[in-house]
Formats: structure tokens, C-alpha cells, sequence
């Protein structure tokens, strides 16, 4: 339930945003806006920039920031970068703990968006 509260939250601040993700989600231009990992809050919408440090899954990669480390689960996708890229993601972080985000887009450092189609 808690899952779907979430999902929902989500879906409406993008429904609500008055920006199309292509011009808001470029690594280059959300850097102001970008969420540090060590202040992540569950059911928090986050923007986080930082570096794939490691494939954990065929669906989840840890990324690391100045401030620490997160799982993110991009599943059923594969995961659009390798170990060392660095990349934006845009999601949701779970209520569990440890937190993990799910991640709804991922900017590749050359400015590419992969929309992703994420199972919460």
C-alpha cells in the first residue's frame, strides 16, 4: 500500500511539473537541484547525480556521490550505463531500509534520457 501511495506521488508531481523531462532532466542543467545521497528521506522524489560503482543485479546498480552510496533498482530495464559512467538518475526512494530508489529516468552523461518502465 505504502508502494502505491508512493507511485502515485510521483505520477502526479510529473503530471503537475510545468517542464518537459528533456528540458529539466540533463545532467548539465539539474546539478543546482540535485539531491545528496546521505540526506535521502524514504517516499522522497530525488534527483541524485553520481557515478555506477557497482552492477549488483541484472536491475539494480549502486551509485555513489561525495556523500555516500545507494541502490537503485531500475527493473524490469536493464541497467542503461556501465560501472565507472556517470549519470543522473530521477525517482523515488523507498520506505525500506536500507533506502533504495527506484529509478523512473536515467541521464546518461551525454544528455541522453532513458525513460524507464519500473514495477514498484
Amino acid at each position: 500500500m505504502r508502494r502505491l501511495i508512493v507511485v502515485a506521488a510521483v505520477v502526479a508531481l510529473f503530471a503537475a511539473a510545468p517542464f518537459t523531462m528533456g528540458q529539466s532532466a540533463r545532467a548539465d542543467s539539474v546539478t543546482s537541484t540535485v539531491d545528496p545521497i546521505a540526506d535521502l528521506a524514504p517516499g522522497q522524489i530525488v534527483t541524485l547525480l553520481g557515478t555506477v560503482e557497482r552492477i549488483t543485479d541484472d536491475d539494480e546498480f549502486l551509485l555513489r556521490d561525495a556523500t555516500g552510496a545507494v541502490a537503485v533498482y531500475v527493473g524490469p530495464n536493464p541497467i542503461p550505463a556501465a560501472v565507472g559512467d556517470r549519470v543522473t538518475v530521477i525517482g523515488v526512494a523507498d520506505d525500506d531500509r536500507p533506502i533504495e530508489i527506484y529509478a523512473t529516468t536515467i541521464v546518461l552523461a551525454d544528455g541522453t534520457e532513458v525513460a524507464l518502465s519500473n514495477r514498484y
